[in-house]
């Protein structure tokens, strides 16, 4: 015969233990402290105030490129050219990134651009200038009288 189970007598309850047990997701106060900063939050608007005195990386190279680019030409392989569109692209990139993260530099990152934007110019120019010389040149010197 078995005794029913509302007859049975109830366990003992478990020794109290020096350390609570912690379940993941169940404590009433953190275990360790974690130190309050700013929060790096500056309004509805505004971008975050940590980044406010931070000058924009690819802003500095922009302008550094497009300063660089004129005395660029003396490196084989890589040139002039190549150079002032890396100024170029860098301060685009730059000026967006200073938008979305409000960081310092755009005045740098415009000066890369332009300077880029301007040296590039100067090339096609001087392409075009050479062109034409050698089409005046070719007509000038084979189409002379024979005399």
């Amino acid at each position: 015969m078995s005794t029913p189970p509302s007859d049975l007598p109830s366990p003992p309850p478990p020794p109290p233990s020096s350390t609570p047990t912690h379940i993941a997701g169940q404590q009433v106060e953190p275990s360790s402290t974690v130190p309050v900063g700013p929060s790096g939050y500056s309004g509805p608007i505004g971008p975050p105030a940590a980044a406010a005195g931070h000058t924009n990386t690819l802003a500095i190279v922009s302008l550094a490129t497009g300063i660089g680019s004129f005395f660029a030409h003396i490196i084989p392989g890589i040139g002039g050219f190549t150079v002032a569109l890396i100024a170029v692209i860098t301060g685009y990139m730059a000026r967006k990134q200073i938008r979305q993260t409000g960081e310092g530099g755009m005045g740098m990152a415009t000066a890369g651009m332009v300077i880029g934007i301007a040296h590039i110019g100067l090339i096609v120019l001087a392409v075009i200038g050479i062109v034409f010389m050698i089409f005046v040149l070719g007509i000038a010197l084979f189409n002379a009288p024979k005399g």
